[in-house]
């Protein structure tokens, strides 16, 4: 198929014709009747230069379009418009006139060969267009003219979309500069009338004029605080004006106006970039941040006492260390770990030496402390541990627990239960006790009761006291003194599951094979069995009395019976008391 295309530039705009056949593809197209004021007012379309507003009807393709105005001097606007094929599309709009007017020391440009070609000044998008070429190709009677501060400028010249020129230009004061598009500058001559103007509006156009005077942008930047903490956050503040690219240091592109939140992690200085037709504005401002590392340690004790007995420690080592970090992130404490920046913690202080002997020795907490600004600090405490380690008493108590008959000792009959094989076993723990004073005179006994879980609660709990206070009075009467003897009381509250009694029968050496499985089973019984008890244990090495039933007893039967003397009678008579009372 044969393709013809044909280009045409008319009123500053290219018009691009493809034809194939009878040019079926303008059918597919609609039109766009623009009416904008002010008249001079530039349109891109789709982000590509299309030309003078007042000019002509744009043809465009069928579909949806992005239409930007705009006019220096003046708000831009943007619309989108739906263009339908072989139909027109109309759109007004009326800018609105922005900014102040400007004042000087000002250039000029004159720039021929554009016809009405977009012009931009240190910027290749919409936002830095000042006019078309058209405005600014004479110096006549009739003044064409861009008017700029002094400075140098890329310039950059848009026809429909592409562009057509490029290049450097310096402007300096009360000097005009003429571009000849495309070659570029061509010469500079002197612009007396700069001198004598003051302060021009930024758009005005008469009869074949037109002056556009461009106002240099202006910048303005700020911290809420110049000075801030490691890991302390500053506002910095903003604002610009004739700036269509506004840029912060360290936070990028930003609006024309603003605020943001920063966490510096070393001093900085802020520099805000306001770039725009007129050139450049800079402002800047300076978070100062504290890195430093402000640390304190030490114990409320500058010396502790410990002592060990054997295994057993009777006095432990114990402070409290107390530390601070300002300004710190990250704070340890060697041998403690990771801890919070300010705080207080009991630590047990254990000695290095093992053998027996006095203790003597110095402990040393170092802290540490940083901070994601690169402060650190370190802080050394010491604390002076004296002592002695002693060890174990050879002597070692024959311990075995106290077992009773049910129900008993009674509250009418405090002195019953105690049979003649549970004293035995009281006389030995008294005879080894009282041996043991001797090298532990600040030893105790302790004994605790307990009761089967039959019967309610506070019978229970009575029953248990009743059986401590039996077998504390028959230790008292073997010599021991009731100073060194604790009691306690636990009621059926830490009772024996079937399971560990028969473990217990198990680790039994006294008993049978056959003994045990008699034993076993009559099971439940001997579970309450072994709950009828008083246990003892050792304060001073934790000895605790080893839970081994007298199955070979001569009282056994005695000890094991589950009903004892009216049990069944006083039980009941409790439980209805129980329920009276409550």
């Amino acid at each position: 198929m044969k393709i013809l295309r044909h280009v045409y530039r008319v009123a500053g705009v290219v018009v691009v014709l493809i034809l194939t056949g009878a040019l079926p593809s303008l059918a597919q197209d609609g039109k766009l009747a623009l009416h904008v004021n002010p008249k001079q007012a530039y349109v891109f379309v789709d982000g590509r230069a299309v030309g003078e507003a007042s000019r002509h009807a744009l043809r465009l393709s069928a579909g949806d379009h992005k239409i930007d105005l705009y006019n220096y001097g003046y708000a831009p606007t943007s619309s989108n418009v739906s263009i339908t094929a072989g139909k027109t599309t109309n759109l007004e709009v009326t800018l609105v006139a922005s900014g102040t007017p400007v004042s000087g020391p000002w250039g000029a440009m004159t720039i021929e060969g554009a016809s009405r070609d977009a012009v931009l000044l240190n910027g290749k998008t919409p936002e830095f267009f000042v006019g078309h070429g058209d405005e600014f190709d004479h110096e006549w009677g009739w003044k064409q003219e861009l008017v700029v501060p002094p400075g140098t400028y890329q310039v950059t010249i848009l026809g429909a979309g592409n562009e057509i020129w490029s290049g450097s230009v310096e402007v300096s004061a009360n000097q005009r500069v003429i571009l000849d598009i495309p070659n570029g500058v061509r010469k500079t001559i002197p612009w007396p009338r700069g001198e004598k103007l003051s302060s021009l509006p930024r758009f005005k156009a008469g009869t074949a004029s037109a002056t556009v005077v461009v106002a240099k942008p202006t910048a303005q930047l700020s911290a809420s605080t110049a000075q801030i903490n490691c890991g302390d956050a500053a506002q910095l503040k903003w604002s610009s004006a004739d700036a269509p690219q506004v840029e912060v240091s360290a936070v990028g592109q930003v609006a024309a106006a603003g605020e943001q939140s920063v966490q510096p992690k070393q001093t900085i200085v802020y520099q805000l970039t306001a770039l725009g037709p007129g050139g450049t504005a800079t402002a800047s401002t300076t978070v100062n941040v504290n890195s430093t590392v402000q640390a304190d340690l030490g114990p409320s004790t500058a010396e502790v006492h410990y002592k060990r007995v054997g295994d057993k420690v009777i006095e432990p080592g114990g402070t409290v260390l107390n530390w601070t970090a300002a300004n710190a992130s990250e704070v340890s404490i060697d041998p403690l770990g990771s801890v919070s920046p300010s705080g207080s913690r009991t630590v047990q202080v254990t000695p290095r030496t093992t053998a027996v002997g006095p203790v003597d020795e110095t402990v040393t907490y170092t802290l540490r402390a940083t901070n994601t600004c690169g402060g650190t600090e370190t802080k050394t405490a010491t604390l002076h541990l004296i002592g002695s380690i002693e060890a174990q008493p050879e002597t070692r108590l024959s311990l075995n627990s106290i077992y009773f008959p049910t129900d008993q000792p009674s509250a009418g009959k405090p002195d019953d239960g105690l049979l003649d094989s549970q004293q035995s076993v009281l006389r030995l723990v008294a005879n080894d006790f009282k041996k043991y004073l001797a090298v532990k005179p600040d030893a105790h006994l302790i004994l605790s009761g307990h009761a089967d879980e039959r019967g309610p609660k506070d019978y229970n709990q009575a029953l248990s006291e009743r059986r401590v206070d039996l077998a504390k009075r028959y230790l008292v009467s073997q010599g021991v003194s009731a100073d060194n003897i604790e009691t306690q009381a636990h009621g059926d509250e830490d009772n024996l599951n079937s399971e560990q009694v028969a473990q217990q029968m198990e680790q039994n050496p006294n008993l049978s094979s056959d003994a045990r499985q008699k034993a076993q089973e009559r099971m439940p019984t001997i579970v309450l069995a072994n709950n009828r008890r008083v246990d003892v244990s050792l304060s001073a090495t934790g000895q605790e009395s080893v839970r081994q039933y007298p199955f070979q007893a001569e009282d056994f039967s005695a000890l094991v019976d589950r009903n004892g003397p009216q049990m069944e009678g006083k039980v009941e008579q409790a439980a209805e008391k129980t329920k009276i009372e409550n």
